[in-house]
């Protein structure tokens, strides 16, 4: 299997046409990471001169410094240095999905001329972090996959519509599952559909090191002056806290940057660790990423869809085999807030929901 690769480059440019390096903006996020620029340096394997070089060229070019040096305690980011790396980090978390799955429909059409005989699985599902696995682990064991993120509804409709083989969604465990469940229950087939488990994972609020807003459920989003930043229209991650809200009698208009968004649980982790909002909802591993803290709110299941008849095919037994081997369990369950309890197996819509479906 050919690897297609996409990266994000970017830069800032003077009045006079002059650039600052590519580099220095990757510096300042490796600085802000391992904490001095020493550090980064004995991390990334690069020259010190060469780093310092980079640093003072580009304090000329920008007219501000970008390291404050003091004695014994090395250096660290100034407001500007900060402000620019995670600028660095929302490029990537808001951008790094959408190239991938350029990338990977560009890969299946490279694929159908170079191996006509591998059949290209076609797989839609929102940005996470076992699936991100699961791609990486069908790459590698030369099973071809045509990936694209999209929203949960937005996947599981394209199934329904043929477009794709396998849709990821997700639902929450307890008092939402009904609603939820009715949610997408357009989309699905008693008699055909089948759900592949995938993990159980926790959702929640993202917030800043020590949560010092005290911040601890939906309710709290209503406070003036809070800052929020919520997922897009169409994913199930905006569903459940839309769910949560409606219990907890907050309506849309009381929250600050309720319908300002972010594609991925990733870029919302980002955005609130540079400061540009208070809380946003995800997952458990960007926010540890990031250095966040985690407001857990629900646990849910996340599902494969897939046709009862397409089971047997040579494209989801692969799937299958990865989700059933003993390394990719392992590697779920190292996720934070992620098991891998019922990872491979296949149900029908009543087994998985009974008195539901």
């Amino acid at each position: 299997m050919h690897k297609i690769s996409i990266e994000t480059v970017w830069t800032i440019s003077d009045r006079q046409g002059g650039q600052v390096s590519p580099r220095l903006l990757n510096l300042l996020s490796d600085v802000q990471v391992a904490g001095s620029l020493s550090a980064a340096c004995r991390a990334t394997g690069a020259s010190y001169r060469h780093a310092w070089n980079l640093i003072k060229e580009g304090e000329r070019q920008l007219g501000m410094p970008l390291l404050d040096m003091e004695r014994g305690k090395g250096s660290r980011l100034t407001t500007l240095g900060e402000k620019l790396a995670w600028a660095g980090h929302r490029i990537a978390a808001r951008l790094g999905p959408t190239l991938e799955s350029l990338a990977a429909e560009l890969e299946g059409e490279l694929q159908k001329v170079l191996a006509a005989e591998k059949r290209v699985l076609k797989f839609q599902a929102s940005h996470g972090f076992a699936v991100e696995k699961l791609v990486e682990s069908l790459t590698q064991a030369g099973s071809p996959v045509e990936r694209r993120y999209t929203g949960s509804v937005e996947a599981v409709a394209s199934h329904y519509a043929g477009a794709c083989e396998l849709a990821g969604f997700h639902i929450p465990q307890g008092e939402f599952e009904r609603v939820v469940f009715q949610h997408y229950r357009q989309w699905l087939d008693p008699a055909t559909s089948c759900l592949i488990n995938v993990t159980n994972r926790r959702q929640g609020l993202m917030v800043a090191p020590g949560n010092p807003l005290k911040i601890y459920s939906v309710a709290d989003l209503a406070r003036p002056g809070l800052r929020f930043v919520n997922r897009q229209p169409g994913s199930g991650t905006r569903y459940l806290i839309e769910c949560l809200m409606k219990k907890a009698r907050v309506e849309s208009r009381q929250v600050s940057g309720f319908n300002l968004s972010e594609f991925t649980h990733a870029a919302v982790a980002a955005y609130v660790a540079s400061g540009m909002a208070d809380v946003g909802p995800g997952v458990e591993p960007p926010a540890r990423r990031f250095k966040l803290d985690f407001v857990p709110l629900a646990t849910e299941r996340y599902f494969l869809l897939c046709h009862k008849e397409r089971l047997r095919t040579p494209q989801i037994q692969a799937v299958l085999d990865v989700l059933n081997d003993d390394s990719f369990r392992k590697a779920v369950d190292e996720l934070p807030g992620y098991s891998a309890e019922k990872c491979g197996t296949v149900q029908t819509l009543a087994e998985a929901f009974p008195g539901l479906s």
